[in-house]
């Protein structure tokens, strides 16, 4: 028993790790748009291949302790919650190289207009996965539910990026491609958001045992 607790540590640590290696990948992201920075730009897709790897490992350790020790109880609900948390990561890692792209793109055109909600976005969006993982790392129950109730921020400064670069496009046709590449940068980061509700959510079936899914908990 003592050897499968250590393997449950690796388990938890390998998943930070990872979560680590996802937030510097969003904020280099991001940081790549707001300063034109190619070579910020390259670390993030570089490092794509990295947070790959380590999703093949938590993958692949779960999976063993899944068939060799067949845990009940919480032991079960905390691996089966590593491994929906490490799928999220992994397609948050996806979305941050989306932006990447984007981001190299606009690099190359004129500045369409002050990046003034997309870097907010990105900073609360930031700020969930954050806590997301540090609700699982610290069994925080209640910080959990406070990234549930961020992502309504996000979708509110994701709906005014939208309104404002649409009035850009209709204003003037020449704006058209550099706005609707900004848009997918905000849809990318709303749904790193909706990523990082995901993992508060698995936080709180783990901790109390309870599904908010769909809002079927009472957020008070």
């Amino acid at each position: 028993m003592l050897h499968f607790r250590e393997e449950l540590e690796e388990l938890q640590s390998k998943l930070l790790e990872m979560g680590g290696l996802v937030e510097a990948s969003i904020h280099n992201s991001i940081y790549a748009l707001v300063e034109r920075d190619e070579d910020r730009a390259k670390e993030v897709m570089w490092g794509e291949a990295q947070i790959n790897q380590k999703e093949i490992e938590i993958d692949e350790l779960a999976t063993r302790l899944l068939a060799l020790f067949q845990p009940m109880a919480r032991d079960l609900r905390f691996i089966t919650a590593v491994i929906k948390m490490n799928n999220d990561l992994e397609r948050m890692g996806d979305l941050a190289v989306n932006i990447t792209e984007r981001a190299l793109t606009l690099m190359k055109e004129p500045v369409l207009r002050p990046l003034i909600d997309i870097p907010r976005m990105a900073e609360l969006a930031e700020g969930m996965v954050r806590r997301s993982l540090d609700a699982f790392a610290r069994g925080d129950a209640e910080m959990a539910r406070d990234v549930l109730l961020a992502d309504d921020e996000v979708d509110h400064l994701r709906d005014a990026v939208y309104n404002e670069l649409t009035q850009f496009m209709q204003e003037e046709r020449t704006t058209i491609q550099r706005a609707i590449a900004l848009m997918f940068i905000a849809q990318n980061l709303e749904r790193i958001a909706d990523h990082a509700t995901n993992i508060a959510e698995d936080v709180l079936f783990l901790v109390k045992g309870i599904d908010v899914r769909h809002h079927a908990e009472t957020r008070e």
